[in-house]
């Protein structure tokens, strides 16, 4: 909530959030769930504190495909009595506009409701679908899902403390975004707080067969038993990367960082949900290569779920800052040639992603207009790549130091409010881009933020170890055996790898690409980022031995990062769009709603 030092902002009106016009908000949320397997569904009550300065008649909630089942009005002596209610006209992004009539002294009310077994926000996986013999559920509640399994006002601007009891099987455990468990509740029955302030897009619920593994007093990991082992080796400096990101900008507010692993049909590469990062296993590569992952869901932990996007038309707030803070933080801990990898990789998928959009495009813009569209479109690498480069931009005008410092006030002075592009070009104006004369033009900030594109003075990137794989490229391209590379290569990181598959040509044979899968195995890989490279290489040379692991790939990995680019792929080999609908036919009920979405408007472009 505000404070003397963090002073209230006026938000602009989210337009994904019927909510968001409401002069009455949320506060806290007491949840009861029962968690129902049998029928896929969660049932029970939400029950709302509200502020109502204006003493307003109605309450507006985000609803998307719920059952309500009654609604009541509580008073402060404990008594309830029916409420007024109607759900609006249906919209297929936002849902239905849930409207609650109030008395003016009304301060709490319950909604008893239970969720859809389609509901879009819920995985519901089946033992087979897991590292075990149990069935899971998780959540994904980010963009706009959490109204599929909560009544609430989803908008990133809008913050509320929670509670939860949630009943689930006795033999599995239940963990959430909130304070958690680390083993059994012999009845089933689980009960949660959160006391820091979050928008809904971070409430998180996950059942399964987990256990529990500390690596620092404040660190752990939960994950099902046969993934466990595997995972603590591959986190072990999860404690070393809490401690750089406080070194950098600020004490951690949230107390515990822990990280769940999740099933491999998890559609993101993590997702940042407080206390309890969700990640995906296709991270597990075990030499600790892909862990820049988790630094950046930890600079979330500032970036995001700290200071937040007011509405999705700002998440380059979160994302830009948060790949900058994560490329510091592994710099920190594995040098600046490491760092600098990351750089480059992150730059080429950038202009990748310009291309793919178009270089004049609007969507290229920092600030985004995406009211009447799924916000999920807004997460692209424009958020993430561009943002990143602005703030690389800046450092490379004013310095390392000055950047800091600013970034480490700006965290401090809006701790848990949500910050709009308006406000934070206000901030940035007053605190650094004022006090050198010429500053802001030399920095081009309206190209950058309202421009389409990548500006002409964002830095140029290089990285001295991506020099060796540019050498071993034309040492290829010259006529050398791949074979005869592989002295040279011994010591490479996944890292180095992916920009060395990315270095191919587009035009290389069927014969050198079975030679290059001979000497360096790819095809038998158990790196996912590298498969996920190898796959389109192997597919535009018409290597078809890699087919089958590409299918076995595509089968059990539910990461969009991974499926909308190898499906492209498919879809663009000579006899492979029959193919990509028939594996998309079958492994569909493996991926989740956030994938999907995008998968099932791509395939159907194709028949």
């Amino acid at each position: 909530m505000p404070t003397a030092e963090s002073p209230s902002i006026l938000l602009p009106t989210d337009p994904h959030s019927f909510a968001s016009g409401s002069p009455v908000r949320v506060g806290h949320l007491a949840l009861a769930l029962t968690v129902d397997f049998a029928t896929r569904t969660l049932a029970g009550s939400a029950t709302w504190q509200l502020a109502n300065p204006g003493s307003a008649s109605e309450v507006v909630l985000d609803t998307r495909d719920l059952v309500i089942e009654g609604v009541e009005i509580l008073t402060e002596a404990g008594n309830a009595a029916p409420a007024a209610f109607s759900l609006g006209a249906p919209d297929a992004v936002l849902g239905q506009a849930l409207r609650i009539a109030l008395q003016p002294e009304t301060t709490a009310l319950r909604i008893g409701y239970r969720t859809a077994p389609t509901a879009a926000a819920l995985q519901w996986l089946a033992p087979e679908q897991t590292a075990g013999p149990e069935p899971f559920l998780f959540t994904q509640s980010q963009a706009i899902l959490a109204r599929t399994w909560l009544p609430c006002q989803d908008s990133p601007g809008i913050r509320f403390t929670y509670e939860a009891t949630v009943r689930v099987p006795a033999h599995l455990l239940a963990l959430m975004s909130a304070e958690n468990p680390q083993q059994l509740s012999p009845s089933g029955e689980y009960r949660f707080r959160m006391t820091q302030p979050i928008p809904a897009y971070l409430m998180a619920l996950a059942v399964g067969d987990l256990a529990f593994a500390p690596l620092s007093d404040r660190t752990g990991i939960y994950a099902e038993p046969a993934t466990l082992p595997v995972a603590t080796h591959e986190f072990a400096d999860l404690e070393n990367m809490v401690a750089a990101a406080e070194e950098l900008y600020g004490p951690y507010r949230w107390e515990r960082y822990d990280l769940l692993v999740l099933p491999p049909s998890f559609p993101f590469g993590g997702m940042e949900n407080p206390r309890l990062t969700f990640v995906t296993p296709t991270i597990l590569a075990g030499d600790r290569s892909l862990t820049s992952l988790v630094a950046h869901e930890l600079a979330h932990s500032w970036s995001g779920n700290l200071v937040t996007n007011a509405t999705w038309n700002d998440f380059w707030l979160n994302e830009g800052f948060t790949v900058y803070f994560e490329r510091r933080i592994m710099e920190h801990l594995y040098g600046c040639e490491y760092a600098d990898m990351l750089q480059v990789l992150g730059r080429a998928a950038l202009h990748h992603t310009i291309e793919e959009i178009g270089a004049a495009s609007p969507d290229t813009h920092l600030h985004l207009a995406l009211a009447g569209r799924d916000p999920d479109e807004g997460l692209t690498e424009i958020a993430y790549e561009k943002g990143c480069a602005f703030l690389l931009t800046l450092e490379s005008l004013v310095g390392r130091p000055p950047l800091d410092a600013f970034i480490k006030r700006y965290f401090a002075r809006f701790s848990f409010q949500a910050m709009d592009t308006a406000t934070f070009l206000h901030y940035l104006r007053a605190e650094l881009l004022d006090r050198t004369p010429g500053l802001e033009a030399r920095l081009n900030l309206a190209a950058w933020v309202e421009g389409p594109g990548l500006p002409a003075n964002a830095p140029a990137l290089t990285s001295h170890r991506f020099d060796a794989v540019d050498q071993a490229l034309a040492q290829l391209q010259a006529g050398a055996a791949p074979a005869a590379l592989r002295s040279g290569t011994a010591g490479w990181s996944s890292h180095e790898w992916v920009h060395f598959l990315h270095g191919l040509p587009p035009t290389l044979s069927s014969i050198l690409a079975a030679k290059l899968d001979e000497a360096f195995h790819f095809t038998k890989s158990g790196n996912a980022e590298m498969l996920a490279a190898w796959f389109p290489v192997a597919l535009r040379a018409g290597h078809s031995p890699a087919v089958p692991a590409l299918e076995k790939f595509l089968h059990k990995v539910g990461r969009r990062k991974f499926l909308v680019p190898l499906y492209k792929a498919l879809l663009a080999w000579p006899n492979g769009p029959a193919l990509a609908r028939a594996i998309y036919a079958e492994a569909r009920p493996n991926y989740h709603s956030v994938a999907t979405s995008t998968l099932d408007a791509l395939l159907a472009e194709q028949k």
